[in-house]
């Protein structure tokens, strides 16, 4: 997916209209111009949509930042191998984390899970 295709939420066409609305007090739309982009706004669903409206203004324009990758994406960046065996061993550190909780009765026992955690991804890193 290009970046221009992301979609867009209210906050980036709140930005935008403010935008619009520097360009109108700085002379360079019109009022019409300004209604009729603002009107495109408040439908634009993608970024390109937004940058469409500002291709023949100088700054300032709507910026965006970059898209990070989402969690499972990620995730799933190594071998499908590597991921399943990641899970189970998250999966089998509980268990043998509540199991021992209720032999020795100490709830410190959960901090397994955090730790191998950390240490899947550490090692997933390199």
């Amino acid at each position: 997916m290009s970046e221009r295709e992301i979609r867009i939420g209210d906050a980036e066409r709140e930005h935008a209209l403010g935008l619009l609305g520097t360009h109108l007090g700085e002379g360079r739309l019109s009022v019409d111009e300004y209604g009729d982009r603002s009107a495109r706004v408040a439908t634009a669903k993608t970024r390109g949509d937004l940058y469409a409206l500002f291709s023949d203004l100088p700054a300032p324009r709507p910026t965006f930042p970059p898209v990070a990758p989402s969690v499972p994406d990620r995730a799933r960046s190594g071998s499908p191998v590597e991921f399943r065996a990641s899970t189970a061993a998250v999966t089998a550190v509980a268990i043998i984390s509540v199991v021992l909780f209720f032999l020795l009765r100490n709830p410190f026992v959960f901090l397994l899970i955090p730790a191998v955690m950390l240490l899947i991804g550490r090692m997933g890193r390199r």
